[in-house]
């Protein structure tokens, strides 16, 4: 196979899942495709050999997870899309609420979150595609709920 049919594959088959990634982290719809066409830049560079489509789709979010951060930190003083925007694209009314939690929990809450309870990774998954251990993605996942926990708690006055 040659690598323009497989740079097409994963664009087709990757696009959506690296668009979620990127949008929960950057919170940026010109950030995001920024991120994802960097993402299979360096999919093209790279040339990267891969075990299954598992092991591919793992690599591109970790690549793209990767980048997000990078440009985070590079790009701190750039406005954002304000987190109602992205409400109104991506939830449906009654998610909303939750939305905005995790829109506004760190980076690395908010993405591991994410890719959990909306991808549906398990821990040793996320650990491997992010990499970090096992343990600093239970941590992550705690700390995440707690706070969204905590937030809801404190706007629903409960």
């Amino acid at each position: 196979m040659d690598s323009g049919k497989d740079i097409r594959e994963a664009v087709i088959k990757y696009s959506d899942t690296l668009y979620k990634v990127c949008i929960v982290i950057l919170c940026n719809e010109h950030d995001v495709q920024d991120a994802i066409q960097e993402t299979f830049c360096r999919y093209l560079e790279k040339k990267p050999k891969f075990r299954d489509e598992e092991h591919e789709k793992a690599w591109l979010i970790r690549v793209a997870t990767n980048i997000c951060r990078d440009m985070i930190r590079f790009r701190i003083r750039h406005p954002k899309v304000s987190i109602d925007e992205i409400e109104n694209t991506l939830a449906a009314p009654e998610e909303k609420e939750i939305l905005r939690e995790l829109l506004e929990l760190p980076v690395r809450q908010k993405t591991v979150i994410y890719l959990h309870y909306v991808e549906g990774y398990q821990i040793k998954e996320i650990a491997d595609i992010l990499g970090i251990t096992k343990s600093a993605v239970k941590l992550r996942l705690l700390r995440g709920r707690k706070q969204m926990r905590d937030a809801v708690s404190m706007e629903g006055g409960i």
